[in-house]
């Protein structure tokens, strides 16, 4: 019977010392975790997209906690009525970021960019880049397997099977850059909204020179500089043999549309351009008499 009560008080007393041990570890190594990191989680949309550049909404949520200031911190899911709620719990301001949307720079379809050859492997843009350039001549352009689509957690990228290019909706796009991320070409770009939802672009990212880009599609940007030189806010570069447009400094003119000889440049959601009109006729002018003949004689009243 001495036996078990001592057994009994041994285990006691192991457990007891147990427990102070691990209350003062958890005291020691206890980490503090501000309040306020859950109040901005509960308003956080929680798609976990990581289009904000932190590991999902909880890491978000710290890092606002943390920051001196919101600059540079958007959201992109919720957008700035989200980052509004953010700054009214945090006690910051929050300029308004422009909304952005993802844009699909390649107009490489099956009718402007011809096969050259078949790939029959797994059907995954980022194992066909690493194995080699793509079933077309254009080593720069969309493999069109749809990596962008599956990345999108908000069925805003689609493939289209008859141009087997990717089309966003941008009334589902979030700009979170999931799509971005995905593809392996560095074809897709998020781009400002833009003012009434139109903005302007140039539809290439092929880098070889003209005759080589032009053979390979025929949609392609052959760098010939024209864009830039009609642009009169120098919102367009030439570099490398291809044309980029700057959305920060494009004021949506079009000038630049109209001079492309490619059609490489995009315009979205604009109004049909007004059809020009024919100039009116200068009035005949009467024949000037020939030398060495008399003008006729005027009536007398």
């Amino acid at each position: 019977m001495n036996l078990v009560w001592i057994a009994t008080l041994s285990l006691g007393c192991i457990g007891a010392i147990s427990a102070v041990i691990l209350y003062f570890v958890a005291q020691k190594f206890k980490v503090y975790e501000d309040p306020r990191n859950e109040e901005v989680v509960k308003v956080l949309p929680g798609a976990n997209c990581g289009g904000c550049g932190y590991p999902g909404c909880g890491g978000f949520a710290a890092a606002c906690v943390k920051a001196t200031s919101l600059e540079g911190m958007l959201c992109p899911v919720g957008g700035a009525p989200v980052m509004a709620k953010i700054a009214g719990i945090l006690g910051m301001e929050v300029a308004e970021a422009a909304p952005k949307v993802a844009v699909v720079r390649c107009n490489g379809t099956c009718a402007n960019r011809k096969k050259v050859n078949t790939y029959n492997g797994a059907s995954n843009c980022a194992i066909e880049a690493a194995l080699y350039s793509g079933e077309t001549g254009c080593s720069f352009g969309c493999l069109g397997n749809g990596d962008c689509e599956r990345a999108c957690q908000f069925g805003a990228i689609h493939v289209n099977p008859e141009t087997g290019l990717p089309e966003v909706d941008e009334e589902l796009c979030t700009g979170c850059g999931a799509c971005v991320k995905a593809c392996p070409k560095m074809i897709i770009e998020l781009r400002n909204k833009g003012p009434k939802s139109r903005r302007m672009f140039v539809c290439c990212v092929n880098k070889d020179k003209g005759a080589v880009a032009r053979k390979a599609c025929t949609a392609a940007c052959i760098g010939c500089g024209k864009c830039a030189k009609e642009c009169p806010f120098e919102a367009i570069t030439v570099e490398n043999n291809l044309a980029y447009i700057d959305f920060q400094k494009c004021k949506l003119c079009r000038k630049c549309e109209a001079v492309c000889p490619t059609g490489a440049i995009h315009s979205v959601n604009f109004p049909p351009r007004k059809p020009a009109e024919p100039k009116p006729e200068a009035p005949a002018q009467p024949a000037a008499p020939q030398s060495g003949t008399a003008a006729a004689p005027t009536a007398q009243a």
